[in-house]
């Protein structure tokens, strides 16, 4: 209250202050323009009297003088009009003209002598005195005097500085009761509405949704409140999920326990990691800066590790603003809203773009690895950038390293086979792991490419490569055996190369099992399927959805076809199945890319076409980035999940389904050439160049009893909440610093 009081007296004392400075420069204003009119009138009156009394000085008649100052004494707020000799005698004067004037001859005098107007007080009344030189004959010469009346000026000013009192009584009343309405509405009840709210979170009766409080002021709190709240349950949960574990025996890995397990086998060191992709990516919109999420499983799997461990990423800022928010050395801290650690951009050139990452990368290694039978193209010019590329990364790392005894380096994916031997050549103390998130294709296909000795003995510069599956290991130790001479221990699945050892290992990525529910709890509301539809302009009975990045090895074509099959076998399903496509752009700069998106929107627009019906369709296409939140909302709402690709090393969007069906609904039909088909063994597994199984398997996934939809997800759900990327990057970790200690001994050390 004694605030609020506080607020209204400083309130009130300014605007008092203001009105007060206010109404006195109008004040001044006004008297100047009123006195400006009065001598004005007096002053025209004047030139006009003396034309008409020349004659009769120069005559000598005072008698017509008379008459004349009588005739103008009927001006409004004149007082009257009197004619003075050269020495200040009073020649003639108007008839009403006060008494108290006539008298004053001696100080009239003396302003005649002046020439300059002048302001006498006669009683109560202001009077101002504009005198007027004239002369006659050969060398007569008189004054003439216009006695204004300017009491009413004073009046009129009296009378301004009253209304203003008035109406600063009014608003100082009207300020003070809206102040203390808007204290009340905008500060006082959202004060109290955010205290119960916090009250009801610290003994757990309220979740982590946004505080229900009025009014933005409060919106940035409102936002960290609910990052806290989130923060809180988690570590709860976290705490909750400890104990029951604890009791059964059982040991689940949290981020906690990554943090722990990172600091206590890195002995407090921070974790380097290496992508071509960032996970934190600016772009402007408008005026303003955002970051954004890039789409893509690898961002998916490593962001939550990187959040529990801490240390730097270092990727490449392909958002047009990520270099307005760095720093001198290219770092930023990331998360956004709650920074855990570092991000080193590495800026590239058009040319480098284009030469390592569209060229050699995606579409050299990228379709040498994917068996979806488009051609791989080597160039020289790409292999130049590429191997360029991959020293600017190099010393970006080594700059980062620079001051850490035995760093610990984790390099992901194609974009960097060489960087491995690089960074190990600088600094052989560093251990280094090269996780391949994609297949390794058989030695006979790897051999199409003209550099696949340097890909390869890039490779082997790491301690420690991970592979998404076993098969993909055998594939990788078979290429060295046929590619260099070297050492393979096909028992424990080790390279031995000029004295170096390099272990190869299956590590199967996974997703944070929690993610899709704190995800959801962000939506203003549950997700139903009635307003998804609405929202899609739509109606349906049944929902299927995909999520992909746009790429010719994900089997969206396939998929396409595989729907309008189901419908043309199963045609009760037409009006009452849809297939919601979300499809992330990617690599347009590619001509196969662009080739595919056009095939891929003709497909659908046949299909739909086909089976065009009112407020429906087979398949609905939603091309663009979509955030986390927004895909769990679709997950959530769908009866069926498929997951299509012609070859994949693991894809994470199977397990992001699982990891949101708390309910347990939900079927997922999955590739048999996806990694994940190898631990998600209850889906619906698939050929996905079989059109006709595809169609039987979506068809078996909308009739399924509901208890064995229940008995599926539930035993895929508790896989994969034991096999969470916290326990992929333990297992990761772990294996590289047992690895490095295993070699000092080898080596006598």
């Amino acid at each position: 209250m004694r605030i609020t009081l506080r607020l209204i007296l400083s309130l009130i004392v300014v605007v008092v202050t203001v009105a007060v400075i206010s109404a006195w420069f109008n004040v001044r204003q006004e008297k100047l323009k009123r006195y400006g009119e009065v001598r004005d009138q007096a002053a025209l009156l004047a030139e006009s009297f003396k034309e008409s009394a020349r004659p009769n000085l120069e005559t000598g008649n005072t008698a017509r003088l008379q008459k004349l100052a009588d005739k103008f004494q009927d001006q409004k707020h004149l007082e009257g009009v009197a004619v003075y000799s050269g020495d200040g005698e009073l020649l003639a004067a108007s008839s009403e003209i006060a008494p108290e004037i006539r008298g004053r001859g001696k100080q009239i005098g003396e302003l005649l002598a002046s020439g300059e107007d002048a302001e006498f007080l006669f009683g109560e009344r202001r009077v101002l005195v504009h005198p007027l030189k004239l002369t006659f004959g050969e060398a007569g010469n008189a004054w003439i005097a216009i006695f204004s009346n300017v009491s009413y000026v004073e009046l009129e000013l009296f009378q301004i500085w009253k209304r203003t009192l008035i109406r600063l009584l009014a608003q100082m009343i009207l300020i003070s009761l809206v102040t203390l309405l808007i204290i009340r509405w905008n500060l006082v009840d959202p004060i109290t509405q955010m205290a119960e709210w916090m009250k009801n979170l610290r003994i757990g009766e309220e979740n982590g949704h946004v505080p229900p409080i009025k009014g933005d002021i409060f919106a940035p709190i409102a936002r960290e409140a609910t990052t806290l709240a989130t923060n809180l349950q988690a570590a709860r949960r976290a705490a909750e999920n400890e104990a029951r574990l604890r009791q059964k025996g059982e040991s689940l890995w949290t981020p906690e326990r990554l943090k722990e397990h990172i600091k206590t086998k890195m002995g407090g060191r921070p974790l380097f990691v290496v992508s071509n992709r960032e996970p934190y990516m600016h772009i402007k919109e408008g005026k303003d800066i955002r970051a954004i999420v890039p789409a893509g499983g690898l961002v998916t799997a490593l962001d939550p590790i990187m959040k529990a461990s801490g240390g730097t990423w270092v990727a490449h800022g392909s958002g047009e603003a990520d270099f307005e928010v760095t720093d001198a050395d290219n770092r930023i801290k990331v998360p956004p809203e709650e920074p855990a650690y570092n991000l080193r951009r590495v800026a590239l050139s058009k040319e480098e773009e284009d030469g390592y990452y569209y060229g050699f990368s995606n579409e050299g290694i990228w379709p040498l690895c994917h068996i979806a039978h488009i051609r791989p193209i080597f160039r020289k010019e790409d292999w130049k950038y590429y191997y360029e590329v991959n020293e600017k990364f190099s010393k970006a790392v080594l700059e980062e390293i620079a001051d850490v005894k035995e760093p610990c380096v984790l390099i992901q994916d194609y974009h960097f086979t060489l960087l491995p031997g690089m960074i190990k050549a600088a600094r052989p103390d560093a251990r280094v792991a090269v996780f391949w998130h994609i297949p390794w294709p058989n030695p006979e296909t790897f051999g199409i490419c003209p550099w696949g000795k340097e890909l390869v003995m890039g490779l082997l510069g790491a301690d420690l490569i991970g592979f998404q599956t076993q098969f993909y290991c055998n594939n990788f130790l078979d290429t060295v055996d046929r590619t260099i001479e070297s050492r393979i221990d096909w028992e424990h699945f080790s390279v031995q190369k000029e004295g170096h050892t390099t272990m190869v290992k299956p590590f199967p990525i996974s997703v944070d099992f929690q993610q899709p529910d704190r995800d959801a709890k962000t939506l203003p509301e549950k997700p139903e399927a009635a307003s998804v539809l609405k929202e899609l302009g739509i109606k349906a009975e049944k929902i299927a959805v995909s999520v992909d990045r746009i790429d010719y090895t994900k089997g969206m074509l396939e998929r396409v076809k595989a729907v309008e099959r189901f419908l043309e076998k199963y045609p009760a399903y037409k009006g009452k199945f849809t297939l919601i496509q979300l499809g992330a752009p990617s690599r347009t700069h590619i001509p196969q890319y662009h080739r595919f998106l056009a095939e891929l929107h003709a497909e659908v627009d046949r299909i739909n076409w086909r089976f065009k019906a009112k407020d429906w369709k087979a398949i609905v296409f939603l091309e663009k980035h979509h955030a986390h939140q927004e895909i769990t909302k679709f997950y959530k709402i769908a009866d069926a999940c498929l997951v299509t690709s012609l070859h994949d090393g693991m894809n994470l969007v199977a397990k992001e389904f699982v990891a949101a069906s708390d309910d347990h609904r939900g079927v997922l039909i999955l590739s048999r050439f996806a990694g994940a088909s190898r631990e998600l063994k209850d889906a619906l597994i698939v050929n996905p160049y079989d059109i006709e199984q595809m169609a039987d398997a979506i068809y078996y996934s909308l009739v399924m009893p509901k208890a064995e939809v229940e008995e599926r997800m539930t035993r895929m759900r508790q896989d994969l909440h034991e096999n969470n990327i916290y326990k992929w990057a333990a297992n990761l970790t772990e294996e590289l610093m047992k690895l490095r200690l295993d070699d000092f001994k080898l080596n006598g050390v």
